[in-house]
């Protein structure tokens, strides 16, 4: 199995990050009722909508963040710093179809009080 790609997200200075969505738990089958643990921390992860916004360009990113990462409070329209934000690129082939994308990575999400995004 090859190693898996991780590029850090560099954010100009004027990057503005918005929460869109609280937290999610993270499932690796929600059926039997097993979450999904990050590895370096053994703490249950969470996806966060997440909206970027530089200029005129808006995104919606969904950022995955372990729950020891998490401010208390976070709440759509809050701004926030992501820290470590890492970008993962993926490709899967099922039945003869690749579906691609890329899966989006925090170590931690902070309740920016700035105005700054990343650290």
């Amino acid at each position: 199995m090859a190693g898996r790609t991780s590029i850090r997200v560099g954010l100009l200075p004027e990057t503005q990050l918005m929460v869109g969505a609280p937290p999610a738990a993270k499932w690796v089958d929600q059926e039997k009722g097993e979450r999904a643990i990050d590895r370096e921390t053994n703490s249950p992860l969470y996806t966060v909508m997440i909206f970027l916004m530089e200029g005129e360009r808006a995104e919606a990113l969904k950022v995955t963040v372990p729950g020891n990462g998490l401010p208390d409070g976070l709440k759509p329209g809050m701004p926030i710093k992501a820290v470590n934000l890492m970008a993962n690129p993926w490709a899967n082939l099922f039945n003869g179809q690749v579906s691609s994308g890329v899966a989006y990575r925090a170590s931690e999400l902070l309740i920016d009080q700035t105005g700054a995004s990343a650290e």
